[in-house]
């Protein structure tokens, strides 16, 4: 299957919401202040349309094929900035709510972090995960970082073991939203 990786556009926010709510499953809830699963993808794909939150198009590359179709996602933002753009999505919540929702930090200030990996079930098995996961290693390289990390769900033993192949080491346990999750990261120089 043919395929490029490439910035995300506003108009694939359709086929990036669904493969977000796969990746971070409960999160999106927090993320979305919603309780309801098909508000919480509408507003899932207004977050991935706005410029203001981890979950931007400005902060996705695709994988698409020659019909522009998704076949997989990467979220990708430095540590530092991660907490700003947390901060502004939670006064944009207090705003829409009237309540404070508090989202978790999930990485450190000098890290560049892989937030969200998905592929779609169709494209499972053809090896686009590592290559968006090369691909966002070489964005962390070319912008001069030396860590590379990500959060990975203590039950996921399969993805913890793909991730420690390609030279993750896992560093701390992790909570995000009262959840057990294992930081790793992979040291690039």
């Amino acid at each position: 299957m043919s395929y490029i990786i490439q910035q995300a556009k506003k108009e694939n926010s359709i086929q990036i919401a669904p493969l977000i709510y796969e990746a971070i499953g409960n999160i999106a809830f927090n993320l979305t202040g919603e309780t309801n699963e098909k508000i919480m993808l509408e507003k899932l794909q207004m977050l991935v349309k706005d410029e203001n939150n981890r979950h931007s198009y400005l902060n996705t590359f695709v994988a698409v094929d020659a019909w522009s179709k998704v076949l997989g996602i990467i979220v990708l933002y430095d540590g530092e900035k991660g907490a700003e753009l947390d901060r502004a999505l939670e006064n944009s919540l207090l705003e829409k709510y009237g309540r404070t929702i508090s989202i978790d930090i999930e990485a450190h200030d000098d890290e560049y972090y892989i937030d969200t990996l998905c592929v779609s079930p169709e494209a499972r098995g053809l090896g686009i995960g590592t290559e968006l996961l090369k691909f966002a290693e070489e964005q962390a390289a070319t912008l001069g970082y030396s860590k590379l990390s990500l959060n990975v769900e203590v039950e996921k033993s399969k993805a913890r073991a793909l991730y420690k192949r390609i030279g993750f080491e896992e560093t701390e346990p992790w909570t995000i939203i009262s959840e057990p999750f294992i930081h790793m990261v992979k040291r690039l120089k």
